[in-house]
C-alpha cells in the first residue's frame, strides 16, 4: 500500500490551556479514525525559509507548511478522503496538501 505525505498549511496556535487541550482531542479523535493507517503521526513544524535560485526568503513563500503526517492508503483518492476529516478542515483555517510518497532505489 503506498504512503502519502499529508502537507498541513495554516492553522493557528491554540491560545490558552484549554483551546489547546481542546484541539489536540481533536487531532487526537482523527488521528484515532485513520488509525492503522498512520505511517508518522508527525508534527507541527516552525518557521521555514524558501531557498531558490535567487537566494534564500525567510517568510516560507506565499503558503507556508505547518506541519506534516504521513499515512499508508490504497490511493490517492482514498488519502484525500481522509484528509477531509482533518481539524483544520473542519475549523476552515487551513489545508491539507496530499501527495504520494515514490521510493525510488539510489
Amino acid at each position: 500500500m503506498p504512503n502519502f505525505v499529508f502537507a498541513f498549511h495554516g492553522g493557528h496556535t491554540p491560545e490558552g490551556e484549554e483551546e489547546q487541550a481542546k484541539m489536540m482531542a481533536e487531532w487526537g479523535a482523527w488521528y484515532g479514525e485513520l488509525g492503522p493507517n498512520i505511517v508518522d503521526p508527525g508534527n507541527p513544524v516552525g518557521m521555514s525559509k524558501t531557498v531558490s535560485k535567487d537566494g534564500v526568503a525567510d517568510n516560507g513563500g506565499a503558503n507556508p507548511l505547518s506541519g506534516y503526517s504521513v499515512i499508508s492508503a490504497d490511493s490517492i483518492d482514498a488519502a484525500t478522503e481522509m484528509a477531509k476529516g482533518c481539524p483544520m478542515i473542519k475549523h476552515g483555517n487551513g489545508s491539507v496538501e496530499v501527495a504520494e510518497v515514490h521510493h525510488i532505489e539510489m
